[in-house]
């Protein structure tokens, strides 16, 4: 599956990344803390969290992942976006908690 099929069947807003959307994916990690991101997912994961700030785009660059689903409705700051729109990775936006869209991507991969 494709970052742009995810867009379309999850209804999730792109903030940034547009030059992106042709990304693979190839699963899903969650976490909040960076170090887990960095240590245990894998290249063309989906990263679901809540964190917008700067650092969330080095590890998602370092682990070559396919996109970033931001919940709750939170936005990146204005130098993530700006990365996130250089490296092509982009950074999506659902007003869904946690559970409720990993429960959406996890059933839309294993379908």
């Amino acid at each position: 599956m494709k970052v742009k099929e995810l867009v379309e069947k999850l209804n999730l807003k792109v903030l940034s990344g547009e030059n992106g959307l042709d990304r693979e994916i190839d699963g899903c990690y969650i976490s909040d803390l960076l170090s887990d991101v960095m240590g245990n997912a894998e290249m063309g994961n989906v990263w679901i969290t809540l964190q917008t700030h700067k650092n969330v785009m080095a590890v998602a660059s370092l682990k070559e992942m396919s996109c970033i689903i931001l919940v709750k409705n939170l936005g990146a700051n204005e130098d993530t976006l700006n990365q996130s729109n250089e490296e092509a990775l982009p950074i999506l936006q659902t007003s869904l908690p946690t559970y409720e869209i990993a429960g959406q991507v996890y059933n839309l991969l294993h379908s």
